[in-house]
């Protein structure tokens, strides 16, 4: 038997040149040794398959290497040869080939069973560099459908069943291979359901006998319509398949009996031209059924499918669906994508269809002009769904995402309360920074916490336009509230400063004169800098007089603490000083920004001496249980010897402090000096650092950098 199929092998690569037949046979024996003590679930042995797969990418002449991954393409899995041995031995195309294979059955194990989805077949898609993977991909599974009665196993049967019709006939589908998509899809429906296909063939075969010859007769009266107008074309007819009925059946919500177009024919013409002439003598003789015409040609599918469909009432009375195709278009609808490799001379085809069919023979041209290897791969690269990403949850369901996506992108993908809650994300088990760029195949899980929220930083990284127009309605919304809450605090306290009462008269009295129907709004604009407290105290009485002190009062009990606030909402800490929690620290209100917060020595502060009603007395909410992580910057002069920076980086780390960014300012050869940004809890936490890195002796001096 396997002899047999030897010598068929050998007799359908007749297209190929002898280079290309020298790698296939080479796989061929590669292949049959590596897998020389295995057998198939049937009994066979198991290189049957592998010639069976190869067998049918020569019906869709295929290029040698492709047919040689097809031979190869469980020897990875399943033998002891590795992607390096097959790279070795036939080079990096080849190599490339099995290798996608191979990440493909990877996918198949991660995903949900469940629950493949479109979402998956786009993984599949999208992760695949090399159009031809998927074609053996195709082509092995194909194979294994029609050997599936031999697994024992009858849920292991149904769940290939279920793989193949919702995964890999959509995706002969999607690459036009209408040949594999209908071979795919009869024999996964004989599995899954077997007496539903039974009842459709049973129907079929009572039909049949009633009316013996009713698709000859109606295709022969088809044909002498054309042969009257002088058309030379060819006119094929069928029943539908069982699956196609069943669809149908399914989909309209429809009995067997009401079904009328279960015939299906398909009229073969020399050119484009010619299709809307066969089409306009079937209209002209023939009643057509509104809304079932469609123009496929002007205006082809996704996937490079033309044609003209209509229904009429036929011969007969009977209602027939007729499909108007060239000879060009026939071959795309019968093997899609794999029309590149079957046309090897374009000058055969007609000019017209030439130019109809362009992007066919564009992409085989360039991929026939390619100079070597490595040409050849990127001139045969699929370039569909470049533009999205498709990851895994935990339980194997697929998400899809835009490209460059975060695991903030995929927070909000799975639930709005997830991604409000996240505080990092683990990528493929590994615990990853949450602006981590994902690729395709990662899979991902949100690590949530209660106490957390958004963050402003968010917005930076976030991808999905619908991720971002959520957190700024949330900011918006949030920042609304801090502000009221922030203006608030300010407003009382600046009042019982100047010892004056905010009661209900002087609000009511404040919204009268600021035209406002809520006091929120008035907190609102005073949180946000937009008016400060000494102009509504104007306002309200018109004889005070602001006298600002000679000398600024970091007074703690009449501070305005940042109690239930967040940093980069309702106030911003400076970035010349980055201040600590545990700092004294000093408010300087700025116009639609809000408030600043600088350390009370930041000199930056000079700059404010002239407007001293811009400044806040503040301090910290020490009763916060959840305090993020600050960034704060020391400036470190090291001995210049081996092993100094090492020391320095270990008491940091010793210490619980990450190091996020390094900077050499100066080098000499006996020194170093170094900026180090280091995140901390607080003040007292850096206070730690610093005392721990003066106790290194390669340490000659460190300061905290502040303005």
């Amino acid at each position: 038997m396997v002899t047999k199929i030897f010598d068929e092998l050998d007799n359908l690569t007749n297209y190929l040149n002898n280079n290309d037949k020298a790698i296939v046979l080479k796989a061929l024996k590669i292949s049959e040794k590596a897998h020389s003590n295995q057998l198939r679930i049937s009994g066979d042995p198991f290189i049957i398959h592998p010639l069976e797969v190869a067998k049918i990418l020569t019906s869709i002449k295929l290029d040698g290497n492709s047919i040689a991954a097809g031979l190869l393409h469980d020897t990875v899995e399943d033998t002891d040869l590795n992607i390096d041995d097959i790279s070795q031995m036939f080079g990096d195309q080849i190599s490339l080939l099995v290798q996608g294979l191979t990440k493909i059955n990877k996918y198949s194990l991660k995903a949900n069973k469940q629950k493949f989805g479109e979402n998956y077949k786009k993984l599949i898609l999208a992760t695949t560099q090399d159009l031809r993977v998927i074609l053996v991909k195709l082509a092995d599974r194909l194979h294994n459908m029609r050997t599936l009665k031999f697994l024992k196993d009858h849920n292991k049967r149904i769940n290939i069943a279920l793989e193949t019709l919702e995964v890999f006939a959509p995706l002969a589908q999607r690459l036009g291979m209408k040949e594999w998509q209908d071979e795919l899809e009869d024999t996964a429906f004989k599995i899954i359901n077997p007496d539903a296909r039974n009842s459709i063939i049973d129907r079929l075969e009572y039909l049949k006998s009633k009316d013996e010859n009713i698709v000859d007769e109606i295709r022969y009266e088809l044909k002498k319509n054309f042969i009257e107008e002088d058309l030379t074309c060819k006119v094929e007819g069928r029943i539908k398949s069982p699956y196609s009925i069943w669809n149908k059946i399914k989909n309209k919500n429809i009995s067997f009996e009401q079904l009328s177009d279960i015939m299906a024919f398909r009229v073969i013409t020399n050119s484009t031209r010619e299709c809307y002439r066969c089409l306009g003598i079937i209209h002209r003789k023939y009643s057509y059924i509104q809304g079932r015409f469609k123009d496929f040609i002007s205006a082809p599918k996704s996937n490079g499918y033309r044609a003209l469909h209509t229904s009429i009432m036929g011969p007969k009375n009977k209602k027939i669906e007729i499909q108007f195709r060239s000879n060009v278009m026939e071959q795309i609808a019968d093997f899609g994508v794999a029309s590149h490799w079957k046309y090897k001379d374009p000058k055969n085809i007609k000019e017209k269809d030439r130019r109809e069919y362009s992007w066919i023979h564009d992409l085989m041209d360039s991929m026939n002009s390619s100079s070597n290897q490595d040409e050849l791969i990127e001139n045969s690269k699929l370039k569909v769904f470049q533009n999205d990403i498709y990851v895994f949850t935990p339980k194997g369901d697929v998400i899809e995402l835009p490209k460059n996506a975060t695991p903030i992108d995929f927070a909000y993908a799975i639930h709005s309360e997830v991604g409000d809650k996240c505080v990092s994300a683990k990528i493929n088990e590994k615990t990853q920074p949450l602006k981590t760029i994902l690729k395709n195949g990662d899979q991902i899980e949100i690590i949530t916490s209660q106490e957390s929220q958004p963050s402003p930083l968010w917005e930076r990284f976030a991808v999905s336009t619908k991720v971002k127009s959520q957190l700024r309605r949330f900011f918006k919304s949030k920042k609304r509230e801090e502000y009221i809450i922030f203006g608030k605090e300010i407003l009382n306290s600046f009042f019982k400063k100047e010892n004056y009462e905010l009661n209900i008269s002087t609000k009511n009295k404040i919204k009268s004169i600021y035209k406002v129907s809520s006091i929120n709004n008035i907190y609102e604009l005073v949180g946000s800098g937009n008016i400060t407290a000494v102009s509504v105290i104007k306002k309200i009485f018109p004889e005070y007089n602001f006298i600002p002190p000679s000398k600024f009062n970091n007074n703690m009990e009449k501070s305005v603490k940042l109690k239930g606030l967040t940093a980069g909402m309702s106030y911003h800490l400076a970035g010349c000083c980055s201040p600590l929690n545990g700092d004294n620290i000093v408010g300087i209100v700025t116009a639609g920004i809000g408030v600043a917060v600088h350390t009370i020595d930041c000199k930056t502060l000079t700059s404010y001496a002239d407007t001293p009603d811009r400044w806040l007395n503040i301090s910290w909410d020490n009763h916060n249980t959840f305090n993020p992580l600050l960034t704060s910057r020391i400036n470190v002069v090291l001995i210049n010897e081996p092993g100094s920076l090492g020391k320095v980086t270990t008491v940091i780390a010793k210490n619980n402090g990450n190091i996020s960014n390094i900077n050499f300012s100066n080098r000499k050869t006996d020194f170093f000096e170094i900026i180090i940004d280091i995140e901390v809890r607080d003040a007292y936490h850096l206070q730690n650092i610093i005392a721990a890195l003066r106790l290194l002796s390669e340490v000659s001096s460190l300061d905290r950098i502040k303005g």
